[in-house]
């Protein structure tokens, strides 16, 4: 069979909660790209895939080895492996490039699929508010800060991250929709988007941990919302009748 079909996940958050937990979510998820291996032809991961990350020289954090294995292979076979930072793994640098050969952004992206454009981010920080949340990104962005988390010891500084990680998963959303869309973020975020590129047909966010597809009247243009693993287990597939979004039922 051609490999012709795009997928897209969000939001796995290894390493959350207890070994035993993260480590069934991992091999489920490990599942779920066997059963699209034979006809995917680009892999989108838009970011969260980690609880917490943060690259050493000579270390990373313990654990993910299954998942790691699985887009190493994915990228040996040919298929295209894009890997997204999100909120709580901003911190990779170098090793998915050299290591396993998947692309890695930092920022939302621009695709067409099938003849329709699509903008694909993590979409934290993106929109109006949550400033107190930029002001954190910014630092944690800052290459002398970076460097000065560097010195200290890989046992130290991945149990402080590991610690920052699960304070700012407090304050995140686990609903499956929102009753104001029309407030939303992400929402806001895209009808300003769309006044610079109105050719944008499609805006596929992670993020805010509920599923769901919305379209952005009177525009023809639709937002969509991946979900997450912790709760839903969705996923989209784009092909050529468009996207969707479904639910891995292992």
């Amino acid at each position: 069979m051609t490999k012709q079909h795009i997928y897209l996940a969000s939001d796995f958050h290894l390493g959350l909660d207890f070994p035993e937990a993260s480590a069934i979510r991992e091999k489920r998820i490990v599942a779920w790209l066997d059963s699209i291996k034979h006809d995917c032809a680009q892999l989108y991961l838009v970011g969260d895939v980690f609880d917490f990350w943060f690259e050493y020289s000579s270390a990373i954090p313990r654990g993910h080895t299954r998942l790691l294995g699985k887009l190493a292979e994915f990228c040996d076979a040919g298929i295209e492996v894009n890997l997204f930072t999100g909120n709580h793994d901003m911190w990779m640098f170098e090793y998915f490039q050299k290591e396993l050969g998947v692309n890695l952004y930092k920022a939302g992206v621009e695709r067409e699929f099938f003849g329709k454009s699509y903008f694909i981010a993590h979409g934290d920080g993106l929109g109006p508010g949550d400033r107190g949340y930029k002001v954190i990104k910014s630092i944690f962005s800052n290459p002398v800060c970076q460097f000065l988390f560097h010195r200290l010891h890989p046992n130290l500084g991945l149990w402080l991250m590991k610690s920052i990680s699960k304070r700012g998963r407090l304050g995140e959303s686990q609903i499956k929709e929102i009753a104001d869309k029309e407030n939303e973020w992400l929402v806001k975020f895209a009808r300003s988007y769309l006044q610079q590129k109105p050719s944008i047909d499609h805006f596929v966010f992670g993020h805010r941990h509920f599923a769901m597809s919305y379209g952005l009247a009177p525009t023809s243009v639709t937002l969509h919302y991946l979900g997450d693993w912790l709760h839903f287990n969705t996923y989209m597939r784009i092909d050529q009748h468009g996207p969707q979004i479904l639910h891995y039922a292992q």
